[in-house]
């Protein structure tokens, strides 16, 4: 029982000199109380925001993964998309075409005729479409002449002598 009585005395005493330490000097106890708040706080805060971001990092992971699966998958469309131009299917078999024209046999005959042939025909579609570029082209406007700015037409002497 002594031992409640001497904590009641402690908490007592202790209240009393907090509430003198506020009587004399108001603004410097409240700020002695506001640092030890902050420095019990700050772990506390600390804490809290570890856990906050454990608890945000673990609800968005699932959704980071889709994300930089579609990014693969858009790369990887892209890329099959590049391949698949007409452009490189059209190299590609030419390509093959002139590797079977190194053949010492009826296979690389053919090959080179093909070859010469479509080149032919690609210098005279060439020329073709250099005529029609030129033949599209926007007509190019003559340059205007540079007038002089017009100026007011004097005022006749009659008005000059009515206006004064």
């Amino acid at each position: 029982m002594s031992t409640d009585i001497s904590t009641v005395e402690e908490v007592a005493f202790g209240a009393a000199r907090a509430a003198a330490e506020v009587a004399s000097d108001p603004i410097g106890s409240a700020r002695k109380q506001v640092k030890g708040l902050k420095r019990k706080g700050t772990p506390t805060a600390r804490k809290v925001n570890r856990q906050v971001t454990e608890q945000i990092n673990a609800a968005t992971v699932p959704a980071m993964d889709a994300v930089n699966a579609v990014k693969e998958l858009g790369k990887r469309a892209e890329k099959i998309a590049a391949d698949l131009q007409p452009e490189r299917i059209a190299m590609r078999g030419l390509h093959v075409v002139k590797v079977q024209a190194r053949r010492q046999d009826q296979v690389g005959q053919v090959a080179k005729r093909t070859l010469k042939i479509f080149n032919g025909s690609l210098k005279k579609i060439v020329r073709v479409a250099g005529r029609l570029e030129k033949a599209s082209e926007l007509p190019v406007a003559a340059p205007r002449k540079a007038t002089a700015p017009r100026r007011a037409a004097r005022r006749t002497t009659a008005r000059r002598s009515a206006a004064a």
